[in-house]
């Protein structure tokens, strides 16, 4: 830490801030767009030109109106075709992939765009770390904590993105950072512009409505425990300048959504989650419709609503899901913990380990004790929620938004340089050099990174798959390694992603599939399966046989509803398109082999 003393920190802050630039810009350029990047992408186009947001409603619309925002001033648009808005379809995916479909090689271009748009909210989040570090815990704490966004594999591969998480985790620390402040010194324009973070982090993701009832139950719990007590004015004050900053906080959703829909009545809604309807006449129905609540009016647009409904929905309907080796239809209460042991650099586990060391060993003169307490809060809240949501779990990155408030946090183990031991000194540099080399060393591959203790990015499926470490990022790799091997064609692929192949000029064809079944092995079409000599390259997401649609080839997309491609984790890859591509070339002997351990009949 003894830089610190030969620079001033806020140059330090600002010289991290732009390498992290630079590392996000330059990641965003190399690779494909993710299944959820093309819908966001449809979605924000269709709400710059239409005014309405029922695509993607799922999630607020601030992050991809901000990314589609110089995509749709160069005049790029998605198709003029009705689309189906019922909350049981979701089009916008569809509305994405005609886009892509319809540019080509140019959409690639407009997705890169878009995702330099959303540089200012990485720029940001790492800024309030910084910040809100430096006035918890001193300078010291404030770079490592934004060392640790700036250098962080999962920031990394987020902020390259146009999803909404990196905006979230960002606009919501933003958020609590400003209740923060106003706690420590009420005032009425601190409330103003805590209502304006609230507003901004509800407008990214709908998770952060907790902060509607977390933050009311801190202000008072922990207002309990000053002394002496507030007096009775200053609690009226106080709770006028908490409620008038919700009102600010709700029009500003209000306005985000153009009030498209907003105070609609309670039972005029469309809703398909348990929670919010009833079975009438063998249908589903809005549970409100006829009662006293149906004529509530909700202050809130119609879509933020519907968009919680649907996610609840999605929920519900339990997709399989994949840990460490294992299928299920539903989710496990401790996939986000799994995840981060796996996915966080150990670099940061062992500064974890030594901020622990500080609770009570160093006392800390700028901030008390409910001060942490607030700080620490929303980032413990945010995933305790994500985890009780148990009907499916795909992306670590739902819980992104908690781990601003965790590097903060760690930042106080810098406060052990004050002790002047050489050795705690040491091991600090040491676990934040292992957490950042270990992130570069895999960039700008750092949605596949995994630690050492997981086995790395190649043994990272064995573990997680999805957005985790294969989202369709690694098309445009395959396709330099196809140009650099001419005797890889013709190519049989499963590509994660909804985007066809072909619009990056990458031509393919499925690969035969495999037995699935007893039946499979002895019934006419066992001699046409898989495993088949040739070239192939498999996402490893499908390799671990995910139930998902792919690219076919032919302008369509298929539903893979068996694990038809497990049979190629019986080969050995020759080798990678990134961390998410495995590439297989097959000789008749080799298949043969496999067939007959699989029962197959052998290729003459």
């Amino acid at each position: 830490m003894a830089l610190v003393h030969s620079f001033r920190p806020g140059y330090l802050a600002v010289v991290l801030l732009g390498i992290h630039a630079a590392l996000v810009g330059w990641g965003a350029t190399r690779h494909s767009p993710s299944p959820d990047e093309v819908g966001h992408m449809g979605a924000g186009l269709h709400h710059w030109h239409t005014g309405t947001f029922d695509l993607y409603r799922v999630n607020p619309p601030l992050v991809r109106l901000l990314a589609t925002a110089p995509v749709a001033l160069l005049g790029a648009r998605e198709r003029d075709t009705e689309v189906n808005t019922h909350p049981f379809n979701r089009p916008e995916f569809f509305v994405g992939r005609d886009f892509v479909n319809d540019h080509r090689a140019r959409a690639f271009w407009y997705f890169t765009l878009a995702r330099w748009a959303c540089l200012p909210l990485t720029l940001l989040g790492g800024y309030i770390c910084y910040r809100w570090g430096r006035e918890l815990y001193g300078p010291k704490a404030a770079l490592l904590a934004l060392a640790l966004w700036c250098f962080s594999p999962m920031m990394l591969a987020n902020a390259q993105m146009i999803t909404p998480d990196t905006g979230a985790a960002a606009l919501g620390t933003l958020a609590c950072y400003l209740f923060w402040r106003w706690f420590r010194e009420p005032s009425w324009p601190r409330a103003y512009w805590m209502g304006v973070g609230l507003g901004l982090a509800l407008l990214c993701k709908t998770s952060w409505i907790l902060l509607l009832p977390l933050w009311p139950l801190s202000w008072i719990v922990l207002r309990s425990t000053q002394r002496p007590l507030l007096h009775w004015r200053a609690w009226l004050s106080e709770g006028g300048q908490v409620a008038c900053s919700f009102l600010l906080g709700l029009v500003l959703i209000n306005v985000g959504y153009l009030f498209e829909g907003s105070f609609m009545q309670l039972g005029r809604y469309t809703f398909i989650s348990q929670p919010l309807t009833v079975a009438r006449d063998g249908q589903l129905k809005n549970r409100f419709t006829d009662t006293w609540a149906g004529a509530l009016p909700m202050p809130v647009p119609r879509n933020f609503l519907s968009g919680i409904d649907v996610q609840r929905r999605d929920f519900e309907r339990r997709y399989w899901s994949y840990l460490g080796g294992e299928w299920r239809q539903e989710g496990w209460w401790y996939y986000y913990l799994y995840g981060l042991g796996v996915k966080w650099p150990l670099g940061n586990w062992l500064l974890l380990l030594l901020a622990l060391c500080t609770v009570g060993l160093v006392k800390n003169r700028r901030s008390t004790w409910q001060d942490e307490v607030l700080m620490i809060l929303p980032g413990v809240s945010l995933f305790a929620l994500v985890s009780s949501q148990t009907g499916f779990n795909h992306h670590l990155r739902y819980v992104l938004p908690a781990l601003p408030f965790a590097f903060i946090w760690i930042g106080r183990v810098a406060e052990l340089s004050a002790i002047r031991k050489p050795l705690l000194s040491s091991a600090i540099m040491i676990a934040l050099g292992w957490s950042i080399g270990t992130s570069l060393v895999v960039y700008p591959h750092s949605m596949s990174y995994f630690n050492e203790l997981a086995g790395g990015p190649p043994n990272g499926h064995a573990h997680l798959v999805d957005s985790n470490i294969d989202w369709g990022q690694d098309l445009f790799y395959l396709k330099r390694w196809l140009e650099e091997h001419p005797e890889a064609r013709p190519l049989g692929l499963v590509y994660f992603g909804f985007i066809d192949p072909r619009a990056a000029d990458v031509e393919f064809s499925l690969p035969a599939r495999g037995p699935t079944d007893e039946a499979d092995l002895t019934g006419p079409f066992a001699a046409t399966l898989g495993p088949r000599p040739g070239w192939y390259a498999i996402s490893v997401t499908l390799l671990r046989g995910y139930r998902f649609s792919v690219p076919d080839g032919k302008d369509g997309m298929v539903y893979l509803d068996k694990e038809y491609y497990t049979y190629f984790l019986r080969f050995q890859p020759v080798a990678r398109a990134g961390y998410s591509i495995y590439i297989y070339h097959l000789d008749q002997d080799a298949c043969n082999r496999v067939r007959a351990e699989m029962g197959l009949p052998r290729l003459k």
